[in-house]
């Protein structure tokens, strides 16, 4: 499995294999790799003839005072699993190369975006816009992956890959769960067994 940290180096290898005729798959996630993000990356690996799976924890789509310091980020199992699921490359841009000294463009798809998880988290859904849209530009995917758990994200990404004319085929999957019913989440590990019985 390549692993690849420049968007720059991104763009060179998927571009040269879509001239071969190869379809690229996506996976997009911030890590913390579960069953959930296992079987979309195994629905990808039957759609695509080269899968690219990014990791990337993104400040952007964190309000102030959300869990982006504690986010989980168990590199080394996400990259075995990737591995062991068959992935081509992994893509682990940093921070800095996602959100350059004077970066300033935000993506917005305000009627989805404002209601629901949006009415709590206003500035959730133009962070994870935005860096979708990024992340297409780099990988340049012809299908991406995304989970029907994060059902309000999907709808999000659905619209502006339409409005922005970005040509990404999207398919979102079922949600896999937990054998109690809660859907699989990276954050499941920061709730106590009572919390547990309740989000079931």
């Amino acid at each position: 499995m390549k692993i690849v940290h420049s968007p720059q180096a991104m763009a060179a290898w998927s571009l040269r294999l879509r001239r071969e005729g190869v379809l690229v798959g996506f996976v997009p996630t911030m890590g913390a790799l579960h069953e959930g993000h296992r079987a979309l990356i195994r629905a990808a690996r039957l759609r695509c003839d080269a899968l690219v799976v990014s990791i990337f924890v993104n400040p952007t789509q964190f309000g102030p005072s959300e869990d982006l310091a504690q986010y989980p980020r168990p590199l080394a199992n996400d990259r075995r699993l990737c591995r062991e699921e068959g992935v081509d490359l992994c893509f682990e841009p940093s921070v800095a190369a996602m959100y350059p000294q004077g970066y300033q463009t935000m993506v917005t798809v305000p009627a989805i975006a404002r209601r629901w998880e949006g009415d709590v988290r206003p500035h959730h859904f133009s962070g994870v816009a935005t860096v979708v849209t990024k992340l297409f530009g780099m990988v340049r995917p012809d299908i991406a992956l995304f989970g029907q758990k994060d059902y309000q994200q999907a709808a999000v990404v659905r619209r502006l890959v339409d409005d922005l004319n970005l040509g990404v085929g999207i398919i979102v999957r079922p949600t896999v769960r937990e054998k109690d019913g809660l859907a699989m989440s990276s954050r499941n590990v920061y709730i106590s067994p009572e919390q547990r019985i309740i989000a079931t």
